[in-house]
């Protein structure tokens, strides 16, 4: 039995001495009981902008045949095959609830943006994407507010995409930051083979903002052994969790550097190494961190729809390998003892796609143009699934009605996971609401 689960399990055990009522120091009458649904939350970030009509509207068929009801019409040329003939078993949609107009309501719809506000559960507004959010992500919540507190082995944040994106392992609020962050890892700094400096590396980005991801890069602190010196001082862990990540880093270089990482027909999905993109490398690198840590709390960015602003059936394309990997993830959930049956699943776009063309003519499709998301209709329009065990999270549920908003997966991990009630007031009301009809 894992240490966590048996301090767990003696908690329960000792309860009952406590014969005694006491006031908190807030003067509020015996601590929160904290009550979870499920001690796993897994929430995917279908970035890039994914926009409805190609989704959940099917207007090209059914592009996700494992995450949406439909039997799979793909009208598109050219899009890349994959073999949809082992589809076995109910697709997400039947094993969950799914909001099928859910909106991106306000602030830009950019990239970091929406992310920022999708992490916080408060909207943007004029967002700096060279800093920190200004409210706190729900890494810092669910660090700060959980009891008992939780250490950042619990929280991880994968992103293949740029850079800019680490800054959302925390924020810049008084009383969270660096000390309530979650692990944040760039899938390209292993698979690319490129060495423990590599973690994090931003030469590829604008100049403006290397100091800055220098500054959060990776998820080492400063305390690691040398060979991480260069390795941000950012999230602190304590010395038996320093030793394990250490050792974690470890491995994934050594099989980096034995080509393991680009080698993809090496990571057993069943697919030729020309269908990988880099949304299955960010969910690969997921798994991995699922195997060896069973994290409480884990986000996952998927953001190659984004090929959207030039290509049509390439975003076409993506938006079907997003379907596989994201299936994929939750097969290899459901085969992680400690996490089966205990995981619920979240998959939302950050914001949607002008339903106007940009005027780039398809090259495959003539009658396709390009799509680009600028605050037209289309922008704002985005899905929220969520998923899970039967008797916890209601099966085959369908909202086809406008409900629900971005600012609502903050609040709902919260409430998932016990430690909603626990968020400052003034925090709280600016988020949006729990998605209380998901569950049972």
């Amino acid at each position: 039995m894992k240490r966590r689960k048996f301090i767990k399990n003696l908690g329960l055990g000792t309860a009952a001495t406590i014969g005694v009522p006491y006031l908190l120091p807030s003067g509020r009458l015996f601590a929160a009981t904290g009550y979870r649904r499920a001690n796993h939350v897994v929430f995917c970030l279908f970035a890039g902008g994914v926009r409805n009509l190609e989704s959940v509207h099917k207007s090209h068929g059914n592009l996700m045949p494992r995450t949406l009801k439909g039997e799979e019409t793909r009208t598109l040329l050219g899009i890349d095959s994959i073999n949809n003939d082992e589809i076995n078993g109910p697709t997400l949609q039947e094993q969950g609830t799914l909001y099928k107009e859910f909106r991106f309501k306000q602030g830009s719809t950019g990239h970091y943006g929406a992310h920022a506000t999708a992490m916080t559960g408060v909207y943007t507004g004029n967002v700096n994407i060279n800093a920190n959010p200004e409210n706190p992500t729900i890494f810092e919540l669910y660090r700060k507010h959980n009891s008992p507190s939780m250490s950042a082995k619990n929280a991880w944040w994968v992103s293949d995409s740029e850079g800019l994106y680490a800054n959302l392992n925390y924020s810049s609020h008084p009383g969270y930051g660096a000390n309530y962050g979650a692990n944040y890892v760039r899938p390209s700094s292993f698979t690319d083979g490129l060495g423990h400096d590599s973690l994090g590396d931003p030469k590829e980005y604008d100049p403006e903002v290397v100091e800055k991801i220098k500054s959060i890069r990776g998820f080492c602190d400063a305390n690691f052994s040398p060979q991480y010196s260069g390795v941000a001082n950012s999230i602190v862990h304590d010395e038996a969790d320093k030793i394990e990540i250490e050792n974690f880093i470890n491995e994934c270089m050594d099989e980096a550097n034995m080509g393991g990482f680009s080698n993809p027909s090496a990571w057993n999905w069943d697919l030729p190494s020309s269908s990988f993109n880099g949304d299955m490398k960010a969910v690969h690198f997921a798994e991995k961190i699922i195997t060896e840590f069973q994290p409480e709390l884990l986000v996952v960015n998927m953001h190659t729809a984004d090929i959207a602003h030039s290509d049509f059936t390439k975003y076409a394309n993506n938006l079907h390998k997003m379907d596989y990997a994201l299936a994929h993830l939750w097969n290899h959930i459901q085969e992680t003892p400690d996490m089966k049956n205990d995981t619920i699943l979240i998959a939302m776009p950050e914001h949607g796609r002008n339903i106007e063309g940009n005027g780039i003519v398809d090259t495959v499709n003539p009658d396709q143009q390009a799509l680009d998301h600028t605050h037209k209709a289309g922008s704002r329009e985005i899905f929220a699934l969520v998923v899970g065990p039967s008797g916890k999270v209601v099966h085959g549920q369908d909202f086809l009605v406008e409900k629900g908003e971005s600012i609502d997966i903050v609040p709902t991990i919260a409430n998932i996971l016990g430690f909603d009630n626990e968020i400052p007031g003034y925090l709280r009301q600016r988020m949006g609401e729990v998605l209380a009809e998901s569950f049972y």
